[in-house]
Order: structure tokens, then C-alpha cells, then sequence
């Protein structure tokens, strides 16, 4: 069957974009869809992402870039991170010529658009070029007007109150 992939942005100042791509990596997983998660400053090392770990167990190739943010490591070269997501955009490139996915999540890449460390016009070149029938999921907040006017899907997810406000850090198992 021959189908037509969408963008979809999930964007905003609230929890829930990554949780929300995720959902939609094991409802594809769930209907046999092969899925790639590609992730952005994020640190395993350090915090043990719990769904990348069940990603991997559900059959999901993950891959990460850029796994430091000067935000959290003020000693990193903010070139080095540049560097870094170009490869990570290299890889993307790679993907999309195999075509042996259906699904590809690019979490946190508005994050490397938003702090300098890609470029709009890279970041939209990836959205252009993108195969007919794969579906990409962009998350990450920021999102650039013109990349939401790409996009098929864009929700916005708004924080209207969260336990950080109080001073509670964020916990294993909820937050990461």
C-alpha cells in the first residue's frame, strides 16, 4: 500500500513534545511501521532516557547528535555542536536515500534550529527533500514560522503549570 508521510511539529513551551512523538513511535511500531528516532541534546549518559531504551526493545533504530547543550555543559564549543549537528543532518540525508523507514522523529532538532546550531534554510532543505511516504516528526521548542507553514501537523503544547515552578526537579520515569 502506498502511502503519502506528513510533517508533523509538536512545539511549545510545555512537557509532552518528546512524549508525544514517542507515542506515535510505538503506535507505528504497533501497526508494523518501521521507525527511526534520531534525537538532539540529549544526554543518555547522564540521564538514562527510559524510552530509548523501550524505542530500542519495540524495534526502533535511535541515534543521537549533539548530545551536550552549553545550557547544561558550559564548557562545550558551541562549534563542536554545530559540527555535530551537521553530522547529525548528514545522517538524516542518509536515511532518506535508504528508504527503509516509515517513520523518522527528529527530536529536539528545533532546539539546534533555535540556538544557532543549524540554520533555517538546512533545517527546511531537510523538510524539502523529504521521500513522499515517509512520515517526520520535528520536535522541540521555537518552531520557526516557516517551518510550521511546512508542516501538514503542528500542535502546540503550552504550559500552563508545571511541578518545576514549585522547585520539584525533574523525576525518573516522568520528565526523562
Amino acid at each position: 500500500m502506498e502511502r503519502k508521510g506528513l510533517i508533523q511539529v509538536y512545539t511549545g513551551d510545555g512537557k509532552g513534545k518528546t512524549t508525544a512523538a514517542v507515542g506515535l513511535a510505538v503506535r507505528a511500531r504497533g501497526h508494523n511501521l518501521k521507525v527511526c528516532y534520531v534525537y538532539f541534546h540529549k544526554d543518555p549518559e547522564k540521564w538514562e532516557y527510559g524510552e530509548h531504551r523501550v524505542l530500542e526493545k519495540l524495534g526502533v533504530d535511535v541515534f543521537g547528535f549533539a548530545k551536550k547543550h552549553p545550557h547544561f555543559h558550559k564548557e562545550i564549543d558551541p562549534a563542536d555542536i554545530r559540527k555535530e549537528c551537521l553530522e547529525g543532518m548528514e545522517f538524516i540525508k542518509r536515511i532518506y536515500q535508504e528508504k527503509k523507514y516509515d517513520v523518522l522523529i527528529l527530536d529536539e532538532i528545533i532546539i539546534s534550529l533555535r540556538d544557532g546550531f543549524l540554520k533555517e534554510e538546512e533545517v527546511l532543505g531537510i523538510l524539502d527533500s523529504k521521500p513522499e511516504d515517509l512520515e517526520l516528526i520535528l520536535t522541540g521548542r521555537g518552531a520557526p514560522e516557516k517551518i510550521i507553514k511546512m508542516a501538514d501537523l503542528v500542535s502546540e503544547i503550552k504550559n500552563i503549570k508545571h511541578p518545576f515552578d514549585k522547585g520539584i526537579k525533574g523525576r525518573e520515569g516522568i520528565e526523562y
